[in-house]
């Protein structure tokens, strides 16, 4: 039986996601109660790259949440892309991260699969900045972060877990497609002001 907490984490944590690929700011207040669930939930499985990624959730959620609401000189910031540049040096440089911070887990703790453990760590915090800063790319880096969660849930009983990080696959899949289709419309405006 699926226990309570993986339940009210999983639905907290469902309702934020898809907020935020609806580009709705009240996904950062719903996420921080759900990440508070989630910590305590991945502490007691073992899963402690989890659990400071639970951590630094809490403390983006709300940045994020001020960001949307007021960080383009005090206006929402609009959607935007990532230039190949940041992309060429974040990449690497989090590759690299996964592997120190796995040999660290690996070392000095009981954590399960710490190397996976770790990417979902690191490639979740490039992530999470992206979208802080309502960038498209944050999608991408989702959808590797939940191809690489859904099995190592799996292989620790969260199955509920599991099986809603496979929904969130595709909320990825689709939240990129929005934020796209979002970004031209918004684009296509200041021109169209411009043209008249």
């Amino acid at each position: 039986m699926t226990p309570p907490l993986e339940i009210a984490a999983n639905v907290l944590m469902t309702v934020s996601i898809v907020l935020a690929g609806r580009n709705n700011i009240h996904s950062w207040w719903i996420g921080i109660v759900g990440c508070v669930l989630f910590a305590v939930l991945f502490f007691q499985v073992n899963l402690y790259a989890d659990v400071m990624l639970q951590l630094f959730f809490i403390v983006t959620c709300v940045i994020g949440w001020l960001q949307w609401r007021r960080g383009a000189g005090g206006k929402p910031l609009p959607i935007t892309r990532t230039g190949w540049r940041s992309l060429a040096w974040v990449v690497p440089a989090g590759i690299a991260s996964v592997v120190i911070y796995g040999m660290l887990l690996h070392r000095f703790t009981n954590a399960y699969a710490p190397f996976i453990d770790s990417a979902v760590l690191v490639f979740s915090i490039i992530a999470q900045f992206l979208l802080m800063s309502r960038r498209i790319e944050t999608w991408a880096f989702w959808l590797l972060v939940n191809t690489v969660a859904v099995p190592l849930y799996y292989s620790r009983g969260l199955y509920l877990t599991a099986v809603l990080y496979a929904a969130y696959w595709v909320n990825a899949l689709i939240s990129w497609y929005w934020w796209s289709v979002q970004a031209r419309r918004a684009a296509a405006v200041p021109q169209e002001m411009a043209d008249a």
